[in-house]
């Protein structure tokens, strides 16, 4: 046990270990009782991810090098970011002055909306060098190799960690008639339970830099594991390739960076445009809940039903209401609903390290009920048949990521 105990951290409770490793088991055999096929199931690859997520995690919480690593990649954010806040403070002087001054509405403008401009365009600028399809395809086959998933999956999981889920979706567009109903799950699951590099600024912006950027490769993997479990695929080898040769319509390096910014600026809308309408929501909906319920809100609501699963990720059994509450949140609304929340905690001091440290890592991901339209509607708009598959398993696809993400969520909480 004391072998056991040193690994994960020293001084870490062994019951917390207990429940954790419980919470995976369960969250592994629920996927295990949605399988569409659980005779094909690849359990040799499903272990040696789980067996990556554990390394991964420990490597950046618990030593000296993955914690320079992770400072490094961190200030690496840090120092884009500032870029990208010179160019929003010369368009727009007098917003950024009012946010240097603490406006919380100017500051999530600022710092959050506008950034996604700056990282898309930076984006499409290393995919029309090539640099980042290469880059994208020779991890998926490293992965693929490791796994014996198949390159395509393989490929798409982590190039959701860079795109948005319509991009990462249009990417394998040439590959779509290959995909039967099993293999296009996976690769919707990698696309909802990933988040892109594009916003991946704005989720700095208000969490803590370390739990967003380990939450990255665990919800890869974690996606990955669920779909596996829930639709385990076989492939032929003729029928299993990655064209990575025309990733980008850009004709010239400044297209790609007029491209980049006007995609950056209608994801910056879109986002706008989402919580203006979910936050509106929650409140119309809170409001009618406390006409009849006086102090009771949707959030309370989820928290005390999502409590249980809060306990056994590790949640402190004080805070087991709050982080319930921000994870229905993120699963009704979307995670940015979720997060501005969780970044108010956080700024109160209302939660544990451990709590914001799990918590945000199962935030980071694009698992809510928004996501199932978006993904169906780009499927649709490739191959409409396959579009109508989608919408079919769109509630299992939501079951699936949200597992993947309380996978990942547990996983950061051994080691916190």
């Amino acid at each position: 046990m004391n072998t056991i105990l040193y690994i994960f951290k020293g001084g870490t409770e062994a019951v917390d270990i207990i429940f954790g490793l419980l919470a995976i088991i369960l969250v592994l055999g629920i996927g295990f009782l949605m399988s569409n096929d659980r005779k094909n199931i690849n359990y040799t690859g499903i272990g040696v991810m789980l067996v990556f997520q554990l390394i991964t995690t420990w490597f950046v919480f618990n030593t000296p090098i993955g914690q320079w690593i992770i400072g490094t990649i961190s200030a690496g954010f840090t120092n884009l970011i500032n870029y990208g806040k010179e160019g929003v403070a010369f368009v727009l002087p007098n917003v950024a002055n009012v946010g240097e001054d603490g406006s919380s509405a100017s500051v999530f403008f600022l710092d959050v909306l506008l950034i996604i401009i700056f990282f898309a365009t930076i984006l499409s600028v290393l995919t029309y060098l090539r640099i980042l399809p290469l880059i994208i395809k020779y991890i998926g086959m490293f992965i693929s190799w490791i796994t014996g998933l198949p390159k395509v999956e393989s490929f798409n999981a982590v190039n959701s960690m860079f795109f948005g889920q319509s991009e990462a979706l249009i990417a394998i567009k040439s590959q779509f008639h290959h995909l039967n109903d099993n293999r296009l799950y996976i690769v919707s699951a990698s696309a909802m339970g990933s988040v892109s590099a594009s916003i991946v600024g704005a989720y700095l912006g208000m969490l803590p830099d370390e739990f967003v950027l380990v939450a990255i490769p665990l919800n890869m993997f974690s996606a990955l594991i669920l779909g596996s479990l829930i639709a385990p695929v076989k492939v032929k080898r003729e029928e299993d390739r990655v064209d990575v040769k025309d990733v980008s319509g850009a004709k010239s390096f400044f297209e790609a960076m007029g491209n980049g910014a006007l995609d950056g600026g209608k994801i910056a809308l879109i986002v706008a445009a989402m919580l203006i309408a979910f936050i509106a929501s929650l409140e119309l909906v809170n409001g009618i809940i406390a006409f009849f319920f006086n102090g009771v809100t949707l959030q309370t609501i989820l928290g005390y039903v999502l409590a249980p699963i809060a306990f056994l990720m590790g949640i402190p059994s004080g805070e087991l209401v709050q982080a319930g509450s921000l994870m229905g949140t993120k699963v009704v609304t979307n995670e940015f609903v979720a997060m501005l929340e969780l970044q108010s905690l956080i700024n109160d001091a209302s939660l544990s390290d451990k709590t914001v440290g799990i918590v945000s890592v199962f935030l980071t991901s694009f698992a809510n009920f928004s996501s199932i339209g978006i993904i169906a509607g780009t499927v649709q708009g490739i191959d409409p048949d396959k579009g109508a598959s989608v919408s079919k398993f769109g509630l299992k696809l939501l079951i699936g990521a949200t597992l993947g993400s309380i996978l990942s969520a547990t996983i950061a909480g051994l080691f916190l």
